[in-house]
């Protein structure tokens, strides 16, 4: 049996085990862009090396977990493993220029205040922290924005990145990708919803999430996306060409983009047709590009959508 001990070393990374089977690392306690590209460095290298025993790599916010075969690999060995590769790539991964993410960006179309979500969310208000508004209002002001208009104008304004998939399958977990300052960031309800619709774009945290089916939930809710982003069935054409029942990836780059009832209805026309695809460009993200020149990485990210 491993021992469950955390270790915490000299950078702050702390190494949990779980069990014989699982080691959980913790980069920062705290979500930062830096903590996350350290995760994806240390995580992509860790997947090339290929190390025997090594059998599931799920990377996460600001941390990661690997599973392990205890009998083909000891996981206090994998955890040197692990420290050598930060040591390597992780401390560097947001200061070295050849560190790029080769990955894609994608067009979302979000109707914001649309009539599904604001009739659901009024009838939770007694489970919110201000009943005498909407979800919207409340982000804005607690954000400083004068208005919904210029806090959906924010929200839309920066390319997000993909940070983490769960909760339920296929729900991304998306941080913008503007300087800490100008970070939304909104709590949770204070009881959850017992209904959340399917393809409602919520943010809690400093989190933006597609819920991609009906449910419970608890995220401010501000939008929807008329596209799905789950597809049991696989009967949309990027589902069924990516063999795949979700569609985003970590690593994706999102640029959520504002649309009116007439472009929803026109996407959702489509989706029943079965002929609705996703806009996407592959692209090379580069951590320490975008934090010397965050709006410049981002206006050249969201060009290659619209070249």
């Amino acid at each position: 049996m491993a021992d469950v001990t955390g270790t915490t070393t000299d950078t702050g990374t702390r190494y949990d085990f779980g069990g014989d089977e699982f080691v959980y690392v913790e980069i920062s306690p705290e979500m930062s862009l830096p903590a996350h590209f350290a995760s994806l460095a240390i995580t992509r290298r860790l997947r090339e090396e290929a190390l025997p025993g090594v059998e599931e790599i799920c990377p996460s916010n600001a941390s990661y977990m690997v599973r392990v075969d205890p009998d083909r690999i000891d996981p206090r060995d994998l955890v040197r493993e692990l420290q050598r590769i930060e040591a390597e790539v992780g401390s560097a991964a947001s200061e070295d220029p050849d560190f790029v993410v080769d990955t894609r960006i994608v067009d979302v179309p979000i109707m914001f205040a649309d009539p599904w979500t604001h009739e659901v969310l009024m009838r939770f208000r007694d489970r919110h922290q201000d009943p005498s508004g909407t979800d919207l209002d409340y982000g804005a002001r607690i954000n400083g924005y004068d208005s919904a208009e210029s806090f959906i104008a924010a929200l839309a304004g920066a390319p997000y990145l993909v940070t983490m998939m769960g909760f339920v399958p296929g729900l991304p977990w998306c941080f913008q990708l503007v300087p800490r300052e100008r970070q939304v960031e909104v709590p949770k309800y204070v009881r959850p919803r017992t209904e959340t619709p399917e393809r409602a774009f919520g943010f809690g945290g400093a989190f933006a999430v597609i819920y991609p089916v009906k449910g419970a939930g608890g995220y401010q809710l501000f939008g929807s996306a008329p596209a799905p982003i789950f597809d049991g069935a696989q009967e949309q054409p990027d589902f069924a060409d990516e063999d795949s029942v979700v569609f985003f990836r970590h690593g994706d780059l999102i640029r959520f983009r504002r649309i009116d009832q007439a472009e929803y209805d026109d996407v959702r026309g489509q989706v029943e047709a079965r002929r609705w695809r996703y806009r996407t460009r592959p692209v090379r993200f580069s951590p320490s590009r975008w934090l010397a020149d965050p709006d410049g990485t981002n206006a050249a990210l969201v060009g290659e959508l619209d070249r």
